[in-house]
């Protein structure tokens, strides 16, 4: 089914509350839910530490909040792994591992126009997770075919589940570690990502995309077969909006961008207004335009977001609050004004 458009509202995953339901009540405010994740709740709320879950070799030490790899270790659980590979139920994520993705299942979403899920990607998650010689796993070519596979398997579940409960669900495929992929000091060259990330994304269901908050290589990632990108359109408008040809390809073809436009940092927050973040957005829109995109068209494949997650607020959680209200006013007065109803 369709990911719906038209400046609807959703958000990125990650919060700084310590309050599960709160934080619940907050993620379902918008039109378009998802389940949070909580570091600061739990550190198996990590988003790391949830996509770890059953992936043989991890060394995950709670108490001191560390996550390692050993390849000796991975080695010995990697034929138990592959036993339950045919199991869907084996990947998906434990109540251990997430108590609000659970409670976040629990509820009626047939009203909804859409919900949302999330699991780290295999970039990030092979950038971030080192060894005994402290090397990315992404570096090794025997782990790494399998991590892909691993995490397929794990974000096919997840949605799955989620269609259940409402026939427009889709994912987020986590990926921070994008804007570092191209860097000379990465190691990995772009052909090699381009072809893995493709059969990745081939191997996944649909619909799916990637989620970032970076400045990575737009041409790169509008290319992928991706259904949805969202991004932190705030701090990277300038840059996006030169690459006007790729998003017109992008959205001629169905994918749907989401905007994420209201900072969630206490000082960028503080300085800005509703008016503000509008006029940021629609300067961006306009550009778009002059470069020949129809408006009407790519509003109707568009969404908007707050810009990035922040778990380090002086006020904790009370400016991430607030700009998930600022969202959906934002929403309200560009609906009105788009008429897009």
């Amino acid at each position: 089914m369709p990911i719906p458009g038209n400046l609807l509202t959703t958000a990125m995953a990650v919060m700084p509350h310590t309050d599960v339901d709160r934080a619940l009540e907050i993620a379902l405010s918008l039109d378009i839910p998802f389940w949070p994740q909580l570091p600061n709740y739990s550190y198996y709320e990590d988003m790391y530490v949830q996509a770890a879950e059953h992936f043989p070799g991890i060394l995950l030490d709670i108490e001191n909040k560390t996550l390692r790899f050993s390849l000796e270790k991975f080695i010995g659980e990697l034929e138990e792994t592959m036993s339950h590979f045919d199991e869907p139920e084996y990947f998906d994520i434990s109540k251990t591992y997430s108590e609000v993705y659970h409670k976040f299942l629990s509820r009626n979403f047939s009203d909804r126009p859409a919900i949302r899920g999330q699991l780290e990607g295999p970039i990030s998650f092979g950038f971030n997770i080192m060894d005994e010689n402290k090397r990315p796993i992404l570096f090794d070519d025997t782990v790494r075919p399998f991590m892909l596979e691993f995490m397929t398997k794990r974000i096919n579940i997840q949605l799955s589940r989620l269609k259940k409960l409402n026939k427009n669900a889709f994912m987020f495929i986590d990926e921070p570690g994008l804007q570092f992929l191209f860097s000379a000091m990465s190691g990995f060259g772009d052909m090699k990502a381009k072809g893995e990330l493709d059969l990745f994304f081939s191997m996944l269901d649909r619909p799916c995309g990637v989620h970032l908050c970076g400045n990575p290589d737009w041409d790169f990632l509008l290319n992928l077969n991706l259904d949805i990108l969202s991004l932190d359109v705030y701090t990277n408008a300038e840059i996006f909006s030169s690459y006007a040809s790729s998003i017109k390809r992008f959205i001629g073809r169905g994918g749907v961008i989401v905007w994420g436009i209201v900072p969630t940092g206490f000082e960028n927050f503080e300085k800005e207004n509703i008016a503000s973040l509008i006029n940021r957005l629609e300067e961006t829109w306009q550009i778009l335009e002059k470069k020949g995109i129809d408006i009407k068209y790519l509003l109707s494949k568009s969404l908007l977001s707050p810009a990035t997650c922040c778990l380090v607020n002086p006020d904790k959680e009370k400016t991430v609050e607030k700009a998930f209200e600022t969202i959906k006013s934002i929403s309200a007065m560009l609906r009105e004004k788009y008429r897009l109803y």
